[in-house]
């Protein structure tokens, strides 16, 4: 009950139904560019024309008025000669569909918690190895269900009943499984962060399901009121396919929070609510990150994570950000692409005193530099400051660590002795 009380939360008060809106205006911009590029490629391999069996399915729940609209799309695509395809309008076709996968990832790392979006080569190379071939893949899969069921042996054993009513039955489920795993790969691929594939594939049931159940809802909307939207004369189409597109993109939002929440449960009753820290929390944090960072480092393993320093500490990986990006702007963390987390220098000449700086003096990125104390303030944060350096010295990361291994080592002698 708070899973599903989480995601329909998030769906309604949060920021989801707004950007399902601000994707369906990319879609406008981007539908006929992504087309054209789609079935282009698909020409190449002579299988452009069981694309157009796609778009019909996909606006079905428009009843005639989606074939009307599936027919002009098809013409505009069509329109896009192999002339337009090069120089310039090649490149604005390009720069239009990649705008619009990095719009949708990042509607993904708003869900999923993510700061850092991919960079500009991992755009161009993974959008565009996914929107060349990912039509390539789909029309192939469509087209090897349709020639098993033209298959001789496959007709032979048809014959039984049971196993002809078995065929039918996987006949008709096989576009909904096709959805269900494009879902589970758009959720498993798009965020710019480790998202497992168990957690990706139920997004990908809930999305499916949801889609499939919305589209024959819709249709029997549409059908219902073909009378009022006749008031609208020509915009009806238009209307009403602008609100199917909202609704396909919010279900796919919505299957992307259920995987969120399925990866990451801690964070069910969190949702998209400020985070207020003590000081002595973000310093302790700090600490942490560093020291876990440190001790990979030394030990030439393979550098945390961000997800697998949240497991760590038992926190979620939205509370940790903000010391993150402070230690990042100290000059004392690095984060790559993959979130893995490396000290920016040789954690010998890293001081713990520079890493409680860190969250406790004011950084590059803050909005408001030091204020205007009064003295006897600025005494009081002198003497705190002074006694920190008392208390740590010198003391580096490397020196933090051998401290705790003494510490274990300490331990387990008094425990030998008892």
């Amino acid at each position: 009950m708070r899973f599903v009380y989480a995601v329909l939360r998030d769906s309604i008060a949060g920021n989801l139904p707004l950007r399902a809106m601000g994707l369906v205006y990319v879609t406008i911009l981007s539908i006929v560019p992504l087309l054209a590029i789609s079935f282009s490629v698909l020409k190449g391999f002579g299988v452009h024309k069981q694309m157009e069996p796609l778009l019909y399915n996909l606006l079905a729940p428009l009843g005639e008025r989606g074939v009307e609209l599936t027919n002009q799309v098809i013409g505009f695509v069509e329109n896009v000669k192999g002339d337009v395809l090069a120089g310039v309008g090649l490149v604005l076709l390009f720069v239009t569909t990649v705008s619009m996968a990095q719009k949708v990832e990042d509607s993904f790392n708003f869900i999923w918690r993510v700061e850092q979006s991919r960079n500009l080569a991992q755009r161009l190379s993974e959008y565009l190895s996914v929107i060349l071939l990912g039509p390539v893949v789909m029309v192939t899969a469509l087209t090897l269900i349709a020639g098993l069921r033209s298959n001789s042996l496959i007709r032979e054993v048809a014959e039984f009943a049971p196993v002809d009513e078995t065929l039918l039955l996987l006949g008709k489920l096989a576009p909904y499984a096709l959805v269900v795993l494009g879902f589970t790969f758009v959720y498993w691929f798009l965020p710019n962060t480790r998202v497992r594939l168990r957690a990706a594939l139920v997004g990908g049931l809930t999305g499916g399901v949801l889609w499939a159940t919305s589209g024959v809802l819709f249709a029997s909307f549409v059908a219902s009121s073909a009378r009022t939207l006749t008031i609208y004369s020509t915009f009806a189409i238009v209307i009403i396919a602008l609100i199917w597109l909202y609704l396909c993109w919010l279900i796919l939002l919505v299957g992307a929070q259920v995987a969120f929440y399925f990866q990451h449960p801690e964070q069910l009753r969190l949702g998209y609510r400020p985070l207020y820290l003590g000081s002595r929390q973000r310093e302790q944090i700090a600490l942490s990150i560093m020291a876990v960072v440190a001790e990979a480092f030394r030990a030439q393993r393979q550098q945390p994570r961000l997800d697998d320093v949240s497991q760590l500490l038992g926190l979620p990986v939205v509370v940790l950000l903000p010391t993150v990006s402070r230690l990042e702007h100290a000059g004392l963390l690095l984060r790559t692409e993959r979130n893995e987390l490396l000290p920016s220098r040789d954690p010998r000449r890293i001081q713990l005193r520079e890493i409680l700086a860190a969250v406790r003096e004011p950084q590059s990125a803050d909005v408001f530099p030091e204020g205007q104390w009064p003295p006897v303030v600025q005494q009081a944060g002198a003497r705190l400051q002074a006694a920190i350096d008392r208390a740590f010295g010198d003391t580096d990361l490397y020196a933090l660590l051998d401290l705790q291994l003494a510490s274990a080592a300490g331990d387990g002698h008094a425990v030998d002795q008892d």
